[in-house]
């Protein structure tokens, strides 16, 4: 086990940290409704994805399923790789990182695969519950995933003077996400960042004329 133990727990720790936040959410708020934690700059503002991170969608029952058949093929890959990784000692912070990865892809995938069974639906006017004696909202594989993570820092009006959009209202940061989600970019951003420590190869050293000179 040794080599695993910072892995685990950071991937344990991801799910309780996205899973009880999505429960909280589920049952204690409906669609669309906001709490303001720093101004209208962070808020929590609950809504729901048939999709992919970030409130992106994959339109469709058929859509649906296969994204998530996809994500719980891609996290059994990403889990042998990362077996693979610590068996092989691969640099540690990597490791890590693709903990980061596999964890989040897991936090979306228990949305997807059984929020739709175990919670009522969610909506504009009533709270979900939790096993509803009517059974839930969906069937297996086609629960939505819960977003909450909501950072509208800048709010403005383009000049009219831009091409396209001049005098439209712009929002920046628009996207709703979760935690999962944030692992998962963190993850992908840190080993883009540090992609040469992570993968660098130690060169052989090969010996001078001079060495050899002085072997000889």
């Amino acid at each position: 086990m040794k080599g695993y133990t910072k892995p685990v727990a950071l991937i344990v720790a991801i799910l309780l940290i996205d899973q009880l936040s999505k429960i909280w959410v589920k049952l204690s708020m409906t669609i669309g409704q906001s709490h303001h934690i720093l101004g209208k700059f962070f808020q929590i503002h609950f809504i729901e994805n048939n999709g992919m991170a970030y409130g992106m969608e994959f339109g469709g029952d058929y859509g649906k399923l296969f994204l998530t058949v996809f994500r719980i093929l891609a996290v059994a890959g990403i889990g042998y790789g990362l077996h693979y990784m610590i068996k092989n000692k691969y640099n540690r912070g990597f490791i890590l990182n693709v903990a980061l990865i596999l964890a989040g892809a897991l936090g979306n995938i228990i949305d997807s695969a059984f929020y739709g069974v175990i919670f009522s639906e969610s909506t504009w006017y009533d709270k979900a519950t939790l096993f509803p004696a009517g059974g839930g909202y969906s069937s297996f594989l086609h629960g939505k995933v819960v977003d909450m993570l909501y950072f509208p820092l800048i709010e403005g009006t383009f000049p009219t003077w831009v091409p396209f959009w001049g005098g439209e209202e712009f929002l920046f940061f628009r996207p709703v996400f979760n935690v999962a989600d944030s692992a998962i970019s963190v993850g992908v951003v840190l080993i883009l960042l540090f992609q040469k420590r992570y993968f660098k190869t130690e060169k052989e050293e090969k010996p001078s004329i001079h060495s050899e000179i002085v072997e000889d």
